[in-house]
């Protein structure tokens, strides 16, 4: 009898495609992302379901477009009712466990059908595991142990934390102690989720001196004005007071906070090889989403711009060679794929995305943030894409990365059929929760960006208990 192949999902947050070194980069230092490349079919052209952490992980555990799971911004309302595919795994048999940040808002601390759940969401939570591990600890001083938020978030800060207790060693380590005392004849399914490199950049000492020279200058199209739909008015350049000196920084701190993961990743994988399970393991590699950078003047994701949108997915299977493949795809495959490589059966109409692997592929794939007259919209192909701001009712139509000039022109045939098949798909939204995202893009200024916006809440009675009479902080 074949005996079934592991799993291990690595699945990192706000990752940009662009920061691996194997892959084109060569500023970067990943040596443990570089070996995985060269055993792996790497897609080169994976496309996020959504700029945007909750309904881009949404779309992994559904297999689920936003239009079709009813999830498309950092919200709990859904129309999926299912259980998600990861439960899938545990009713076959496997060992099932999730270390790290989910983002599942619908039950952020539940199962999510997993056997085990080591939890570490971005904010101080009393039920969440490694708010536990640090408030009962000799670290229960530090209150922002993902970097300070609010009027911070975009400064780059070295951690409160040594490398020994960072979130992103907690996830290492507990991984590490799963695969170390797994039950080596039964398979397992191990999701390694680390909430690094999303800001506050923060690694800590002394991984934030790994780049200290100059960052390469972010991209600007010709006529920058020309994006300005594309983005926040909170996390403009010129609104959060970024210089270019202060811009090499961040992007400096990004890297460091990925090599960070980059050491995790080696420690785990080392771990299979000790225990002679890699050989049967398959191996994924992801991002949520992207991060702009400081591309086109800005920082942050919910934009449409392939900083934001495209993203880094490498898949190992045991007795393949490495590839490249210039297909576009979508986290919206991983379901469908890895159920397929374990040989679990399903209905393949249940889910929006393919097994990879299977001979079929897309020809284009959807992106959305919000919905209605809030949306953003995406149809996205390897070649192009065309993209539809309802806040704004403007089309746009790019075929070359990093986009420069809006080629949107309806007597275009390419664009013509483009525009059908992204109209059928916002025809099919079941979204019902833009949550002032049309605020969020064009009411410029009307957000002040500091104190309060992303504060911890849950901890705030430790952090006044440690200010001296006479004496407060503004929480």
């Amino acid at each position: 009898m074949h005996k079934r192949p592991n799993i291990l999902f690595l699945f990192t947050d706000q990752q940009r495609a662009d920061t691996i070194h194997a892959l084109g980069n060569p500023r970067i230092c990943t040596p443990a992302l570089d070996a995985l490349a060269g055993e792996s079919t790497v897609f080169e052209n994976c496309v996020t379901p959504a700029p945007v952490c909750v309904p881009a992980r949404f779309s992994i555990f559904s297999g689920l477009y936003p239009a079709h799971s009813g999830c498309c911004n950092n919200n709990y309302g859904s129309a999926y009712q299912g259980d998600g595919f990861y439960s899938r795994f545990t009713e076959q048999g496997y060992q099932t466990c999730s270390v790290g940040k989910m983002h599942h808002t619908a039950d952020l601390y539940g199962p999510m059908g997993f056997e085990k759940r080591f939890t570490q969401e971005e904010m101080a939570d009393p039920r969440d595991d490694y708010t536990q591990y640090i408030s009962g600890g000799p670290f229960k001083n530090v209150f922002d142990y993902n970097g300070q938020r609010s009027e911070m978030y975009y400064i780059p800060q070295v951690s409160q934390l040594p490398a020994e207790a960072h979130p992103t060693q907690w996830v290492g380590d507990r991984s590490v102690e799963f695969l170390s005392s797994c039950d080596p004849e039964r398979p397992f399914f191990l999701v390694s989720s680390f909430i690094h490199p999303h800001p506050p950049f923060s690694p800590p000492a002394p991984w934030n001196k790994m780049y200290r020279t100059v960052s390469t200058d972010p991209y600007m199209p010709a006529d920058p004005g020309e994006f300005t739909a594309f983005m926040s008015d909170r996390f403009t350049l010129d609104k959060i007071g970024v210089s270019r000196q202060d811009l090499s920084l961040l992007r400096n701190f990004y890297y460091a906070c990925i090599s960070f993961i980059d050491y995790q990743i080696g420690r785990i994988i080392a771990v299979l090889k000790a225990r002679g399970m890699y050989e049967n393991t398959i191996i994924v590699f992801s991002s949520d989403h992207g991060e702009m950078l400081g591309d086109f003047g800005t920082m942050g994701k919910r934009s449409m711009l392939d900083g934001a949108l495209r993203i880094p997915l490498m898949i190992r299977r045991p007795g393949f060679a490495g590839a490249r493949r210039r297909d576009v795809c979508s986290l919206v495959d991983i379901a469908p794929t890895l159920l397929s490589c374990a040989g679990i059966g399903y209905d393949g109409s249940m889910f929006d995305g393919l097994d990879l692997f299977s001979g079929a592929r897309h020809q284009e794939v959807f992106s959305q943030f919000s919905t209605g007259a809030s949306g953003a919209y995406t149809v996205a192909s390897a070649q192009d894409k065309l993209i539809y701001h309802a806040f704004e009712d403007r089309w746009y139509y790019f075929d070359v990365s990093p986009e420069d000039t809006n080629k949107y022109d309806e007597s275009n045939p390419r664009v013509h059929a483009l525009r059908l098949l992204l109209e059928r798909y916002m025809r099919e939204d079941l979204c019902t929760d833009g949550s002032g995202s049309a605020d969020f893009f064009s009411s410029r200024n009307k957000f002040p960006y500091g104190p309060k916006r992303g504060d911890h809440l849950n901890r705030r009675d430790e952090e006044l208990a440690r200010m001296p009479e006479g004496y407060n902080i503004d929480i």
